[in-house]
């Protein structure tokens, strides 16, 4: 009985003292500044922009001469009047269609293949809305450019062209694949 005395005076002391800690909370400056920005009007966040959609972009020049590169020196005085090489072209091989066009005329659009292990065929778009079946070997442009080699990048061909002093000079070329646009 005193045990059950004991304990009962100890729960009495601790409900009083709880009770003496709660009458004063001093949060009355807390609670009216929560009163007051809850009685002021609300704001209003705007939507988030819309992006526009990344457009990406293909620089199609790669096989040209860098724009700030300089450009190659000739010493003219250099050269001799006699070719120096025996370079030519061979006027009696009977000409192709795709040579009565100017090389800048000519567009690769693509690459074509019948099987695994057969050659690749490229596809070239003249300016007349014509497209053309071109291997390597074959002959195209007005400066005797002969193909030598097609991948799906591009056409590696090799012109004859005039040397300015009575002889021939191979000067090699690259026609890369025209992006489609739009």
């Amino acid at each position: 009985m005193y045990k059950k005395l004991v304990h009962t005076c100890l729960l009495a002391g601790f409900v009083v003292a709880t009770q003496g800690c709660s009458t004063g909370s001093g949060f009355e400056d807390l609670d009216r500044f929560m009163e007051e920005a809850n009685a002021k009007p609300r704001g209003k966040i705007d939507p988030l922009p819309e992006f526009e959609v990344y457009e990406s972009f293909t620089y199609s020049a790669a096989s040209r001469r860098a724009p700030f590169s300089p450009p190659l020196v000739i010493d003219l005085s250099s050269m001799s009047a006699a070719p120096d090489s025996n370079v030519k072209p061979d006027e009696n091989r009977p000409k192709e269609l795709l040579e009565s066009f100017a090389l800048t005329s000519l567009k690769m659009v693509g690459t074509l293949k019948k099987s695994e292990d057969a050659d690749l065929f490229a596809l070239v778009s003249d300016d007349q809305g014509g497209i053309h079946r071109v291997r390597a070997g074959q002959y195209m442009g007005k400066n005797h450019g002969k193909v030598m080699a097609i991948d799906d990048s591009g056409i590696s061909l090799v012109e004859i062209v005039p040397s300015g002093h009575g002889g021939w000079l191979e000067r090699p070329r690259t026609m890369a694949i025209e992006e489609p646009s739009g």
